[in-house]
């Protein structure tokens, strides 16, 4: 797909989501951000698409609720005209103890990463539609994508992100005779959080078959490929440094 003057909604407007918008908006594309607290964030964003010459919206809502996910597709639509390229990239991290989970944990980490993606998907397929096709990114985990746990501590998490996949590799099958291509970004060792301590982030280098920590523009490259192909659907693309390998 040539992104040139095509539209994307992002939501997530920090860090990867950041880095995901400039690179499209770099290639001719204009962006729309959703975000629920992060607004400073989603506006530095924003002001750097605009720097590039293109256009730029950010939506505030709170994608746990399914109106929401639905008025930042429409909202998207008004602003900017159409809808070409949704990255669901909206994710909870946390670690908690089995023991201690409670049912509002559960509910909360599967509604913001996985129902989220479901309901800015299903809003946003009748617009992609509209314009011959498009492309639907969603982000899961390295380790979901093994198909096995290899933290404690991590259920709601562990179990949303596989499910990111499969509703991936669904989305794909449902999708696919509208030449709407969905696929998988599973990052693993990309970005360390900031609380990470240095003797942290050496032991996830040292765990890593590469020996680094990968940065952010691994995950764009992974993504950018996924926007130019039109020819791979239902695809989960492991960006870990070949952390799954060990």
């Amino acid at each position: 797909m040539d992104v040139t003057n095509r539209v994307a909604l992002i939501t997530g407007g920090k860090r990867l989501g950041a880095d995901i918008a400039v690179a499209l908006a770099t290639r001719g594309a204009d962006i729309a951000l959703c975000y629920r607290a992060s607004r400073a964030e989603a506006e530095a964003t924003a002001d750097a698409v605009v720097g590039l010459g293109r256009r730029a919206h950010i939506v505030q809502g709170d994608l746990t609720n399914p109106d929401d996910c639905r008025r930042a597709v429409q909202e998207t639509v008004e602003r900017l005209g159409r809808l070409d390229i949704l990255a669901n990239l909206a994710s909870l991290y946390g670690e908690k103890p089995f023991d201690e989970l409670l049912d509002e944990d559960w509910d909360r980490q599967l509604a913001v990463d996985l129902r989220a993606a479901y309901h800015c998907s299903k809003a946003a397929v009748p617009h992609m539609r509209a314009v011959g096709g498009g492309r639907i990114v969603n982000f899961a985990d390295w380790i979901a994508v093994s198909r096995r746990p290899r933290y404690t501590g991590f259920v709601p998490y562990y179990v949303a992100k596989s499910g990111v996949v499969a509703l991936s590799e669904a989305l794909a099958l449902e999708l696919a005779p509208d030449q709407i291509l969905v696929n998988t970004v599973a990052p693993g060792p990309i970005l360390p959080p900031p609380e990470t301590s240095d003797d942290e982030r050496t032991a996830v280098a040292r765990a890593t078959p590469l020996g680094r920590w990968g940065g952010g523009d691994e995950i764009v490259k992974a993504f950018l490929f996924l926007i130019d192909t039109n020819f791979v659907t239902g695809e989960t693309i492991r960006v870990d440094g070949g952390r799954h390998l060990k």
